[in-house]
């Protein structure tokens, strides 16, 4: 199984790049894996010019404090016997030699930024609401001053409006702390509002990549086409409906068809789609498309 294939990309230094796609296409395996959760049976993964896949454990564990990850589910990451003061010290008390003093004013701290305060340090993660477990989240791994953060499905689950003020406060610290994101999410309104670049995954591979603003307003691969068909329109109707001929489901990772791995759920596709696998390949205006019938 190859959940995750061939794919390369880069991430600007302060921009927010985006990962969309199905439910099952690699998304949070590449965003595991860049951190080290996972480790790549081929390829490499640079950080700052370092390539860190294939790190030892204790030089893996110097790069940890400098990429965070922030989980789909922010509950599963808090240990529900630790009272919350544990939980935002045990980074600290790993990755550095402060002084208790030293790292309760830095906990302290980081409490206030995300919007929290000092008596929610007693309390158990059950006795937070979902907004709050994020916010939480969010303090812990900014107490290790990261440079890059992975936000997994950051405003899944959440109301309407407990995601404007958590987007918003993601928008705040990355300016505050000069952060670097990689945001996965299949909202994508939200990933055209947030990321100044995206990538379109399917299947394990990356079939399109571009400035957001040129792939949301006009997407090549037909894949893309699709996937922003879905995206509501209120009141009116959707410019895109004549391109939506998605039928099927994805494929078996166990068992990928031959060629391009949307074929048998493309309506364009011709006879070099089923037997040839098309590169992802640099276009106009920096925009990467993996299909025969760009490429050609």
């Amino acid at each position: 199984m190859k959940a995750v294939d061939g794919v390369s990309f880069q991430v600007l230094r302060g921009e927010t790049f985006g990962l969309v796609g199905e439910s099952g296409c690699g998304k949070s395996t590449l965003g595991k894996t860049i951190l080290g959760i996972y480790r790549p049976t081929e390829g490499s993964v640079t950080f700052k010019g370092r390539e860190i896949a294939h790190l030892a454990k204790k030089e893996a564990k110097k790069i940890r404090k400098d990429i965070q990850y922030v989980y789909q589910d922010p509950g599963i990451s808090l240990d529900p016997y630790w009272k919350i003061k544990r939980i935002l010290s045990e980074p600290l008390v790993i990755h550095t030699s402060l002084s208790r003093k030293a790292i309760e004013k830095r906990i302290h701290k980081m409490l206030d930024e995300v919007g929290l305060s000092q008596e929610h340090l007693s309390l158990y993660p059950h006795e937070f609401s979902g907004g709050q477990q994020r916010r939480l989240g969010l303090a812990r791994i900014l107490c290790l001053n990261p440079r890059l953060v992975i936000l997994d499905e950051p405003t899944s689950g959440l109301d309407v409006s407990v995601q404007a003020t958590i987007l918003k406060l993601f928008i705040e610290l990355k300016r505050q702390f000069d952060l670097t994101y990689i945001f996965i999410s299949h909202n994508l309104s939200v990933v055209r509002m947030m990321c100044q670049r995206v990538a379109v995954m399917y299947a394990g591979k990356i079939v399109e990549m571009g400035e957001t603003h040129g792939v949301f307003s006009d997407p090549i691969h037909p894949y893309t086409k699709v996937l922003l068909a879905a995206i509501p329109v209120i009141g009116k109707k959707h410019g895109r409906e004549k391109d939506l001929s998605l039928s099927g489901e994805p494929p078996n990772p166990e068992n990928f068809p031959s060629g391009c791995r949307f074929w048998p759920r493309c309506g364009y596709k011709k006879g070099v789609c089923e037997s040839v696998e098309p590169d992802l390949r640099a276009g106009v205006h920096g925009r990467w498309v993996a299909c025969h019938l760009v490429n050609q």
